[in-house]
């Protein structure tokens, strides 16, 4: 796995990645905003096939937009994030879709989990986003559509737009590619 924009502070182990991400940081383009920001924190590997990829994201969140969660990336102009993003004091699972021009969807977590298990399945053009909810099974939470032209960036991010940093651990971060069918 390589970093784009790699962290200052950050650990691995076997099962485990911690990272204290930078102050600022952040991954949106132009909608609602009218910025581009493409600075936060990507740990990531090359994929060209169908792929499933799964972990558990655990943030110490304290400011505006703290997230954590999983990326998929072809460029600059065209990804997905997926996790939990901190508004205004509640912890929201989150997905931007991003195709020139970044969209947000979002739904508050009112009993917020100790920690949160995602999934992220790409099947040809479409991207399976999915989480583990109260009764402990999987629920889909937005199908995407993102090219498959190309081979893509896959793995965890985390970043801080708003704030001077948080910790975010990830544990048991699995990627398995799917044979094309």
């Amino acid at each position: 796995m390589q970093w784009l924009n790699e962290p200052a502070h950050w650990s691995s182990s076997s099962n485990q990645i911690i990272v204290n991400t930078s102050p600022k940081t952040d991954f949106w383009r132009v909608t609602h905003y009218g910025f581009i920001r493409d600075n936060g924190h990507f740990y990531f590997e090359q994929v060209d096939t169908d792929f499933v990829v799964e972990v558990e994201i655990l943030g110490r969140y304290k400011d505006l937009y703290d997230q954590a969660g999983i990326m998929i990336r072809s460029d600059q102009n065209h990804w997905i994030k997926t996790g939990i993003e901190y508004v205004e004091g509640i912890q929201h699972l989150s997905a931007v879709v991003t195709h020139d021009y970044s969209d947000w969807s979002v739904t508050p977590l009112l009993t917020p989990p100790p920690s949160l298990r995602l999934r992220v399945e790409r099947r040809k053009e479409a991207i399976h986003i999915s989480y583990v909810d109260a009764n402990s099974k999987y629920a889909l939470f937005r199908l995407a559509y993102f090219p498959t032209e190309q081979e893509v960036q896959v793995g965890i991010m985390c970043a801080s737009p708003e704030g001077d940093g948080y910790e975010a651990i990830f544990d048991n971060y699995q990627l398995t590619k799917q044979p094309a069918v």
